[in-house]
């Protein structure tokens, strides 16, 4: 099927490890001549989104995250101000791109932020690049803060996990890939303070996810994601497998509403 008359967007949504995923989903959207144009990510998904747009092909996405160790970057620190910062993954990231720059990308990236003084998230597309994608993966309780100008930001998904507007106006067709799906989650284990509070904050990044879902053209969101821990940094390719698998599995469904879409665009004259 040709796409090439349609801006696919692409909104890759945080995760931990499960950012794998996003690589097969790639991986098999590309194998089917389906290239997204624009990309949106929070996390993990601003990890994997900053690869695809600097024209990174999966082999290289799994190269990167394998040989960049990223077990190293969780280590022991002072709790109260988070466990570490996230200087290493910086470093990862000069390696891949010198020019901290959002201009040096091959393709529109944007990066979901949240601004810890205003309570805000932010989407942003310009900026020192390698600092606002650290920030985006500063998972509360986890990682300290991210600077920048001044403000205190972290994780982006705290405040909207799978963002789409950027997508809304600039793109014809949107594909969401969600590492958070809701419902279907293991039994809770709820004997400690801290498992009741990681069980709290899946459930609220869960559910901050759901207007996004309905905003998207397509969702992919293996159910078997929530069996994987978002720290197993040791399951990697499985956790691609997981994503490329489903995506293979509802490529069908995928090209029938790419078409659809086309035939509507068509009709209204947006397209030739």
């Amino acid at each position: 099927m040709k796409t090439s008359d349609l801006q696919i967007g692409l909104t890759l949504s945080g995760g931990g490890a499960r950012g794998a995923a996003h690589i097969g989903v790639i991986r098999a959207l590309l194998e089917a001549g389906i290239v997204p144009s624009q990309i949106v990510g929070v996390s993990s998904g601003a990890i994997v989104g900053t690869m695809y747009a600097a024209g990174l092909s999966p082999d290289e996405m799994m190269q990167f995250v394998h040989q960049s160790s990223l077990l190293r970057v969780i280590k022991v620190g002072i709790p109260l101000t988070g466990l570490t910062k996230l200087d290493y993954l910086k470093e990862r990231l000069a390696v891949l791109l010198p020019e901290n720059s959002f201009a040096a990308l091959k393709y529109p990236l944007h990066v979901g932020i949240t601004n810890l003084n205003t309570a805000q998230q932010e989407i942003r597309s310009e900026g020192p690049l390698h600092d606002i994608v650290a920030a985006s993966c500063s998972i509360p309780f986890v990682f300290k803060p991210v600077i920048i100008d001044g403000a205190h930001y972290v994780d982006g998904g705290v405040i909207k996990n799978m963002p789409v507007e950027p997508l809304l106006h600039n793109t014809d067709f949107i594909i969401g890939s969600n590492l958070m799906p809701y419902g279907l989650l293991p039994p809770a284990d709820v004997g400690s303070v801290v498992n009741i509070v990681w069980r709290c904050f899946d459930l609220s990044i869960m559910a901050n996810t759901l207007p996004s879902r309905e905003l998207c053209d397509i969702v992919i969101e293996p159910s078997s994601l929530n069996d994987c821990n978002i720290f197993n940094f040791t399951k990697l390719q499985d956790m691609h497998d997981l994503g490329y698998e489903n995506t293979r599995e509802r490529m069908t469904e995928i090209q029938n509403a790419l078409e659809l879409k086309r035939e509507l665009l068509t009709e209204l004259g947006k397209t030739e």
